[in-house]
């Protein structure tokens, strides 16, 4: 009995329906939430200030909250995948830290430099972290499951340590404050459209998923099946840093979801990565949506920080998954 109860509660945990209508509903009340008033009716009949409201502020912002969230999920998964570890991700292997010192240096070296240089930057020492992770990774004896992602926190916490030092010695502490918290409230029309950069490296991920899948299971087997385990890896870090980075100079940091997503839909649908990529995709995104409502009605007209919001959920799933032994 207990065993029936839990598989339709797997199902309907991935049933794509359902999540589907999910989303529908919590984009319909992001666009509606916020201090502004807003009415469907002017938005229909070009009346009132709803129109304006809808296209520079409620419509980019929800883009930004989609596409933030499909990204770190996604990125997360294939993180998980190729090292075939379920506690990856790019805020437990640095990642993030790396793409923050990356916007360091932008505004060191550029003043006033352009979002999209930024995001270069970022990107740039994003891959070099997650590239000097996997070698350091792959010189280890003994890969333990715990000992792997403990080893990516402490490389991101000494990155994101001589970030804040050198920050305070160039007088740019408040700018990186910013990066450390994520937030969506600051996102209008011309300030987020640097995360749809990100949409043709997902279509990528998405053709790679296979491929990806089988670099999962070992170096030796994945050159007997005849690829190329360290080009398909690059491959695999080119897309989580370009992703990972333009969430990152775009909104800032957000933890869990890259971490919390992925584990939720494999531990049902399984390892194989092209069966799980769009339903990762798709519950991140409901997941971001849900925590920047919350942080929006919580103490309403102010605004929490969505990564406040995240940190106490995404403990909570986390440390439940881990309760249960799902978390393998």
């Amino acid at each position: 009995m207990g065993e029936t109860i839990r598989n339709k509660s797997n199902q309907l945990l991935t049933s794509t329906t359902l999540h589907s209508v999910l989303f529908m509903m919590l984009s319909l009340f992001s666009i509606q939430t916020g201090v502004l008033q807003f009415s469907w009716q002017e938005v229909f009949f070009g009346q009132g200030n709803s129109q304006f409201t809808l296209l520079v502020s409620r419509l980019p912002r929800l883009m930004a909250v989609i596409l933030s969230g499909a990204s770190l999920s996604i990125s997360g998964l294939i993180m998980q995948t190729i090292h075939a570890n379920r506690f990856v991700s790019p805020s437990t292997t640095g990642t993030m830290d790396w793409a923050r010192l990356g916007i360091l240096v932008s505004m060191i070296v550029f003043r006033n430099q352009a979002p999209l240089l930024q995001m270069t930057i970022a990107f740039g020492f994003a891959l070099l972290g997650s590239l000097l992770f996997v070698l350091f990774i792959q010189q280890l004896k003994v890969k333990n499951k715990i000992l792997v992602p403990l080893i990516g926190m402490i490389m991101g916490s000494v990155i994101s340590s001589f970030t804040t030092f050198v920050a305070y010695q160039m007088n740019l502490v408040q700018s990186m404050t910013t990066y450390l918290q994520g937030s969506f409230s600051l996102i209008v029309k011309g300030e987020y459209e640097l995360l749809l950069v990100g949409i043709p490296f997902l279509l990528i991920a998405m053709i790679f998923a296979s491929r990806f899948t089988i670099v999962g299971m070992g170096k030796t087997i994945t050159t007997n099946l005849g690829l190329n385990y360290n080009t398909m890896v690059t491959i695999a870090l080119i897309i989580v840093s370009v992703m990972t980075s333009s969430v990152v100079v775009t909104i800032g940091t957000i933890p869990f979801v890259g971490l919390i997503i992925p584990n939720m839909v494999t531990m049902i649908k399984g390892d194989h990565l092209k069966n799980s990529i769009g339903m990762t995709a798709l519950l991140g995104a409901n997941f971001l949506l849900l925590c920047d409502l919350i942080s929006r009605r919580l103490i309403f007209p102010y605004e929490i920080s969505i990564s406040v919001i995240i940190s106490i959920l995404g403990a909570i799933l986390f440390m439940n998954m881990i309760k249960k032994g799902d978390s393998k």
